[in-house]
């Protein structure tokens, strides 16, 4: 399983990043998705998790500003990030589990590199 992420960048408070995340090795309709981050000396967090029937979960923190989505016959998974806050700032990771929802990190064995997000003011 080889999970892609891209979409990072630098952006300035208040605007918008498109990731995506390409998936291949793996019958992707049947995997759940979640993009987890790690911002500079802190454990990594989840961001937002979507099962492989379309349900999905937010962390407080982005509810209402991202949106995560899926696109089984191209087998990626984005996440529509809007309003960006300094605070979004860290490495974003896909990931990739065989189990059908579940928000632990733990859970997901598959992970992508990494895309670095910076916002700044």
């Amino acid at each position: 399983v080889q999970l892609q992420a891209s979409g990072g960048g630098l952006v300035q408070a208040g605007g918008s990043l498109r990731l995506s995340c390409a998936a291949s090795g793996l019958t992707f309709g049947n995997y759940a998705m979640g993009w987890y981050r790690q911002a500079s000396g802190k454990e990594r967090e989840l961001v937002a998790v979507i099962s492989s029937g379309g349900s999905t979960n937010y962390a407080d923190s982005v509810k209402g500003r991202f949106t995560i989505s899926r696109d089984n016959a191209k087998n990626t998974v984005s996440l529509q990030m809007n309003s960006l806050k300094l605070e979004d700032t860290a490495v974003y990771y896909c990931a990739a589990t065989r189990i059908y929802y579940t928000t632990r990190s733990a859970a997901y064995p598959y992970w992508g590199q990494g895309t670095q997000v910076t916002v700044s003011s």
